[in-house]
């Protein structure tokens, strides 16, 4: 008895370590999602700020928003090309370690122009701004190297498989084209094969090549043919028509035949 409830009691400690266990992760799942949201939700408004403070405020704020728009754009749109290549490519780890680096050069700068547009001194502004802008290009540029060299690498590859499957499917058409072609004269009979056709196909091509071969005999002329049947009929003895019969033997125990009476 104590046995049995030492098992429940193991049971139902393990069944609540499981729900335990499966409640953190669902926790921590919700978590994740939400942050996501959270943070897709805080860099929509961020974009979109950024495009308002573009267009509405002219001069060096406006400047600094636009850079802050570009790089934020060309990092994001690099960093989705990557994640997603990389589970196909495995040679792309390399070039996400280099974004990675890069990518901390872009957070620095992108949190130097969001303190520059809070900057009260527009002429120091505008005397950083030809620095911030280059900088800026450089990095952006950067970006998009990686993200072009990544779309062509996989562009490639999927030229080189259409190549190689049009260059196969092409050699699969050209044999399925082939129905017109029969079977050679060497080709051994197979099951599916017709007997009583290969058998009569055989005496046919036998017939043409007799027919072809007495075609190519010379022929002699018909008088002397006609002169040569004459002379064996001549040399021949002549035969009478009718073979008369031969006389049959007589034997003494034989009675002699009564002659017939004329009366």
């Amino acid at each position: 008895m104590e046995a049995v409830i030492a098992v429940v009691a193991l049971l139902f400690v393990l069944f609540l370590a499981l729900g335990a266990y499966a409640v953190v992760k669902a926790v921590g799942a919700a978590r994740r999602g939400m942050d996501r949201t959270i943070t897709q939700a805080r860099r929509t408004v961020e974009d979109t700020t950024l495009r308002a403070r573009t267009f509405a405020q002219p001069g060096a704020v406006g400047e600094l928003a636009q850079l802050r728009l570009r790089l934020r754009t060309s990092m994001r749109a690099t960093q989705d090309s990557l994640r997603a290549g990389v589970a196909e490519d495995s040679s792309l780890h390399e070039s996400l370690a280099l974004f990675q680096r890069l990518s901390a050069h872009g957070h620095e700068l992108d949190d130097e122009l969001k303190r520059l547009e809070r900057e009260p001194d527009r002429i120091e502004l505008s005397q950083r701004l030809p620095a911030l802008k280059e900088r800026t290009e450089q990095i952006v540029k950067a970006a998009d190297s990686l993200r072009w060299a990544a779309r062509d690498r996989a562009h490639k590859f999927a030229d080189d498989d259409l190549d190689l499957l049009s260059e196969q499917i092409d050699m699969e058409a050209g044999a399925l084209r082939h129905w017109t072609a029969g079977p050679s004269d060497d080709q051994p009979l197979t099951s599916w094969s017709d007997p009583a056709t290969t058998s009569q196909t055989d005496q046919a091509k036998t017939g043409s090549g007799t027919a072809a071969a007495d075609l190519n005999k010379p022929s002699r002329p018909q008088a002397s043919d006609r002169a040569a049947e004459e002379d064996r009929a001549s040399q021949e003895p002549t035969r009478p028509a009718i073979t008369p019969p031969a006389p049959q033997p007589t034997y003494p125990w034989q009675k002699k035949p009564k002659p017939e009476s004329t009366t």
